[in-house]
């Protein structure tokens, strides 16, 4: 049995030989991307239809328009001789890289003044004299896209900016007004109090002072970091030489006037930082964790870099008459050598520090103690009912005092009682 297979077309093209043909664009508009980095060559094709007969040939220029010949563009006017039977020629053009974003410009490319019997095709743009390209070029996509994002990331961080600069500014007139100038933004705030005016006439100097340091909405933050610890360095040497000379007036020996008032001036802060944790926090890791970084920056930062730095000093500079006199024949640093012969170095003497330490020592495995017993019985290491923190609070202090009053009284007795 024979049937039809599946059907089949083809297009066949009939030339006529005996005309010399119309010529016209191979497209009558064109859209091109401007290159990334550097300049690009495309073909621009020229057809001839309706017979290929003999030698013919047409001249095409270039036509600026908001794209500008030289800078977006690059193109030589000319002639475009077709050979007998040849159906297409070009030449080429060449788009540069320009930056270029948002916008679109065009040029014209033009064809004229045919010979050898060619015709222009009067159906395009331009009509019968001139047959007309127009391309037009744009901006790549990537390229946008990349300056997209640029600028989003500008404006996000001018409108970042702007917000700082108004927080600054509100910065300045929170430390003027009492509590901030709460009762004037809010309605239904409270008026301050008699202790609110006393206590803000005190301390404006000081929040004025500290209201030069950034909002966090400089840098990430980093500023904020930094000026707040240069700040936080200011107030505790002010407070250290303060305590110092208290305790030099009452006629305290150094070590008492130490672990007394300058820890309570330097401390303070972090007390409140603690309390301020563990008020907003549900976990004690914030407050307790306070507590122990800040000694611990205390000790190994406060007491470490200044000694470094003082031993440093004094192994550099050599013998001198002030070190002689106070260290050269001193009871206890006979492991600088004979008196006499003793080698310069930084010497800072113990004095009652070991005793002071032992008592801390006992003092604080008591405290961790007392956190130990409240995480079994009461569930934490704050909080609770109130027997407990109040307990808990008064045998803490009572801790303190106890260091206070065994470190000072073993100081007074090795200095044979307080003398000024």
């Amino acid at each position: 049995v024979a049937g039809l297979g599946q059907r089949k077309q083809a297009q066949v093209t009939i030339v006529d030989d005996d005309d010399a043909g119309i010529l016209s664009f191979e497209k009558s508009e064109a859209l091109y991307s401007t290159p990334a980095t550097k300049d690009v060559t495309y073909p621009v094709t020229i057809r001839r239809s309706s017979g290929g007969c003999g030698e013919i040939s047409v001249h095409y220029r270039f036509e600026g328009d908001s794209a500008v010949k030289g800078r977006d563009f690059e193109g030589q006017d000319g002639v475009l001789v077709l050979h007998h039977g040849q159906m297409e020629a070009g030449f080429l053009l060449t788009i540069k890289a320009v930056p270029r974003y948002d916008v679109v410009d065009v040029f014209r490319i033009i064809l004229e003044d045919p010979h050898g019997g060619a015709t222009l095709d009067g159906s395009k743009d331009g009509g019968p004299d001139k047959n007309i390209m127009t391309v037009s070029i744009e901006a790549e996509c990537g390229s946008k896209d990349r300056i997209d994002k640029v600028k989003s990331l500008l404006h996000a961080k001018w409108d970042k900016s702007q917000v700082g600069h108004a927080n600054w500014a509100s910065q300045f007139k929170s430390a003027l007004f009492v509590n901030g100038g709460e009762e004037e933004d809010e309605d239904d705030a409270e008026p301050p109090s008699v202790f609110d005016y006393v206590s803000h006439y005190f301390t404006v100097p000081w929040k004025l002072l500290f209201a030069f340091v950034p909002p966090v909405d400089y840098c990430g933050g980093w500023v904020t970091f930094v000026c707040a610890l240069l700040m936080i360095g200011f107030v505790t040497m002010i407070i250290g030489d303060m305590a110092g000379l208290l305790g030099c007036v009452l006629c305290l020996p150094v070590d008492i006037t130490a672990i007394t008032f300058v820890a309570l001036g330097t401390s303070l802060p972090d007390t409140f930082a603690s309390k301020t944790a563990a008020e907003q926090d549900p976990y004690a890791d914030a407050s307790v964790g306070n507590v122990t970084g800040s000694n611990c920056v205390n000790v190994f930062l406060g007491l470490g870099l200044p000694w470094m730095i003082a031993s440093l000093h004094w192994s550099i500079q050599g013998r001198s008459e002030e070190w002689n006199k106070r260290y050269q024949f001193a009871d206890d640093l006979d492991w600088l050598g004979p008196p006499g012969m003793r080698e310069q170095a930084f010497v800072v003497m113990a004095g009652s520090l070991g005793f002071s330490v032992a008592v801390f020592s006992g003092t604080a495995v008591v405290a961790i103690g007392i956190l130990a017993l409240r995480r079994k019985f009461v569930g934490g290491e704050l909080g609770g009912p109130a027997g407990w923190k109040w307990c808990s609070a008064g045998t803490l202090t009572l801790l303190w005092l106890v260091y206070i009053g065994a470190s000072a009284a073993q100081s007074i007795s090795e200095a044979g009682g307080l003398s000024c």
